[in-house]
């Protein structure tokens, strides 16, 4: 069978661009550093939902929030939840799963930056518990 592929973006398409957030960074390090990490999960079901989202919005910072995301939206208001992206954790703890979500999602839509960040830390975990 021929003709586009419904997965393809068509030229008029708006991607949206992002940037490391270092910060979230440093934070999945210190995780790493200090064990608090899962090295095997099913993401699907432990990535953080809305209401999980919004639980942890109702008890920390936007701050605290920000350092579980490794995409910084670009153009997003500051303190919204549009504004962070490529979610690592749980809230509690870093998973492997989730970097490797972060990893495959950023390298399949082209966000080289974070795709590169998330296989350093990808790396950092593995070298850490070896």
């Amino acid at each position: 069978m021929t003709g586009p592929d419904p997965g393809c973006i068509g030229d008029n398409a708006h991607l949206a661009t992002y940037r490391v957030n270092e910060d979230a960074v440093r934070h999945a390090k210190r995780l790493i550093d200090a064990r608090r990490y899962v090295l095997r999960s099913r993401w699907q079901n432990v990535q953080p939902r809305a209401r999980e989202q919004n639980a942890f919005l109702k008890a920390h910072s936007w701050e605290d929030y920000a350092g579980w995301h490794l995409g910084l939206t670009e153009g997003a208001a500051e303190e919204t939840k549009a504004r962070y992206a490529f979610v690592y954790g749980d809230f509690r703890r870093l998973h492997r799963m989730g970097l490797i979500a972060c990893h495959y999602r950023a390298a399949e839509w082209g966000h080289k930056d974070i795709e590169l960040a998330a296989h350093d830390l990808l790396q950092y975990l593995d070298n850490t518990r070896a």
